[in-house]
């Protein structure tokens, strides 16, 4: 018999569709099978600072509608490091302690962290600071978490790329242009490959792979030689400039942002390639709405498997997936580097092999 536990569980990070099914599979397993309870912290860290603890009980009763729900109920931030914690007077704390003493206050035996390879990482500090009982579940858009062939958000976001790249086609082919859709992807450029091979575009560019515009160019003039007028290009947003640089802006707080490099690239191909060219950039929207079917099957299976892991005291762990089977990794491999587009990827040779350019 598995021993009464009480689990907080906090989404950290950016949002993404799935979310909230995460949070109603891991209630229904640990309150449904190992009658245990579970809280919500409200803001991520953020809740533990506060006094008391910013959290919910959560209920079997009341988290059937999460399924289909978008974002996180209990909130998310990806702002203040809590150790270096920038304070309303302009100093920067430590509030790492603070975190910690909220867990115990709370009188957690566990806290289950859904978040990408940033926030896993934050979050392992303070667990192994504090010997807290930490077990990590992937999500992120962009689906560079190592060990694990896909995050939590990252399928909903594909396929919201892929339906842009369907209404797309036919105003491109309408006024013969060149429509350049910038999609996110922090590091890496999964969105972009996948969205472009399942939408049908004719340029991909991901920034594990370096481009030359007069190649884009000359790809699109021949295509119009064919009597093909139009041509789709799509790119994640830190795909940089041929003179290698990052295309940013500064937020509202001064912080630097990926975007702008649809706008670059138009206006280079639109130069060489004469071609009228346009640019629609997807931002946020690929993190909202409803999770597609697949993102609520992971969800739903990363959150059982997290709430297995505590009840077999296998702490400092990531649930993940492969082969179509859910396992656990140590979370400190998961977070020793990004998973990056493997330029032998199965999907970078399929895109070539049916006439897509890379820009290489």
């Amino acid at each position: 018999m598995v021993e009464h536990k009480r689990i907080g569980i906090l989404t950290s990070g950016g949002d993404c569709a799935g979310l909230n099914p995460v949070i109603r599979a891991a209630v229904y397993r640990a309150v449904g099978t190992y009658n245990w309870e579970v809280f919500g912290i409200r803001q991520a860290t953020q809740g533990l600072m506060q006094r008391p603890p910013k959290a919910i009980k959560l209920e079997l009763e009341k988290i059937d509608p999460l399924l289909t729900a978008g974002g996180t109920i209990l909130g998310t931030t990806n702002k203040g490091d809590p150790f270096a914690f920038p304070m309303p007077d302009g100093t920067i704390l430590d509030r790492s302690e603070e975190i910690i003493e909220g867990y115990h206050l709370l009188e957690l035996n566990a806290l289950i962290g859904i978040g990408g390879d940033g926030s896993l990482a934050i979050l392992r500090k303070v667990a192994q600071q504090g010997n807290l009982n930490l077990v990590g579940i992937p999500k992120t858009i962009d689906n560079d978490v190592s060990c694990t062939e896909l995050s939590i958000g990252f399928n909903t976001a594909v396929k919201i790329a892929t339906e842009a790249l369907d209404r797309l086609h036919f105003t491109a082919a309408s006024h013969s242009r060149v429509m350049i859709l910038e999609v996110m992807g922090r590091d890496a450029g999964h969105i972009a490959l996948n969205a472009g091979i399942a939408g049908g575009a004719d340029v991909i560019l991901i920034p594990e792979i370096p481009y030359k515009t007069e190649r884009i160019c000359e790809y699109i003039r021949k295509r119009q030689d064919l009597g093909k007028n139009y041509s789709l290009v799509i790119v994640a947003e830190a795909v940089r400039t041929e003179n290698g640089e990052f295309v940013t802006t500064n937020d509202s707080f001064g912080q630097s942002r990926f975007g702008g490099i649809g706008q670059y690239l138009a206006h280079r191909i639109s130069g060489c390639s004469g071609a009228e060219t346009r640019v629609t950039v997807l931002g946020h929207i690929q993190r909202g709405g409803t999770p597609s079917p697949t993102d609520r099957i992971i969800a739903s299976a990363f959150g059982v498997a997290a709430v297995d892991l505590i009840a077999e005291e296998k702490y400092d762990h990531m649930v993940a997936w492969q082969n179509r089977q859910v396992f656990s990794v140590p979370i400190v491999d998961a977070i020793a580097k990004y998973r990056a587009v493997d330029l032998n990827d199965t999907l970078v040779k399929t895109a070539r092999s049916i006439g897509i350019c890379l820009g290489d």
